[in-house]
């Protein structure tokens, strides 16, 4: 599993935040808020513009294996609050230069979101029957270069249950890419581990010349996230 990434430019000798119990605070309440204060990335993202931490995570991603590229399509399905579009919508060019050279990105997301500069935004759930339409309309007539998936269900608190429920997202975004991307094409999504993922590259095998799993330094150590890369669609 390969980790792209660095923490090296990032502020990590910042003096550690503690936070108190109290004022209505559970105890995990508590410590999601000293770690969201303690995380560099937190911090960097606010400084830079990003919408998350989430926006790292990508560009570590791309960094190495350069999938988003000038001129090119992306597709971000469950795109809220929008940090994976805004490094798509950098890096692919959909809002700068002459109209014929622009990239485009479309996202969904069943939550809204902000507008962004170069990026065509739906409200809607993916799962909603008229969704992919939808999607492949805004595409105005091109296959898509990318398509991503930073689908999440809601967390369970049952690692089993919260596994199956984001592959079910995987697999749906899948099924979908594999109607948009052309010949050469990259799918990238989130999973968790749990042991249904190795059935699911196995069939990504079939449909696309590489898969493999990929952990960022932007996501968290103790998280069970990783990403599925899958590049070299066959159409």
């Amino acid at each position: 599993m390969a980790r792209p990434g660095s923490r090296d430019s990032l502020g990590t000798g910042r003096l550690k935040v503690r936070v108190k119990t109290g004022k209505g605070r559970t105890v995990s309440q508590k410590n999601w808020l000293e770690r969201q204060l303690n995380d560099p990335y937190v911090h960097e993202a606010r400084k830079l513009g990003y919408r998350s931490r989430a926006a790292f995570k990508l560009t570590e991603i791309d960094d190495k294996y350069k999938f988003l590229k000038p001129g090119g399509a992306v597709v971000d399905l469950g795109a809220a609050p929008g940090g994976w579009s805004q490094v798509s919508a950098a890096r692919v060019k959909s809002d700068d230069g002459p109209e014929a050279k622009r990239g485009r990105v479309v996202a969904i997301d069943m939550h809204g979101m902000d507008p962004i500069p170069g990026v065509t935004i739906f409200k809607k759930d993916f799962y909603d029957d008229d969704a992919p339409a939808v999607l492949i309309d805004a595409l105005g007539g091109v296959k898509a270069d990318v398509v991503l998936s930073d689908m999440a269900s809601h967390a369970t608190g049952h690692r089993q249950t919260d596994h199956i429920n984001i592959i079910a997202l995987v697999e749906a975004g899948y099924d979908f890419a594999k109607h948009v991307l052309k010949p050469g094409g990259t799918f990238l999504a989130k999973v968790l581990r749990g042991g249904t993922e190795n059935q699911l590259l196995a069939t990504m095998k079939k449909d696309f010349a590489t898969v493999r799993h990929v952990k960022p330094m932007a996501s968290r150590d103790d998280s069970a996230e990783l990403f599925v890369l899958a590049t070299g669609f066959r159409g």
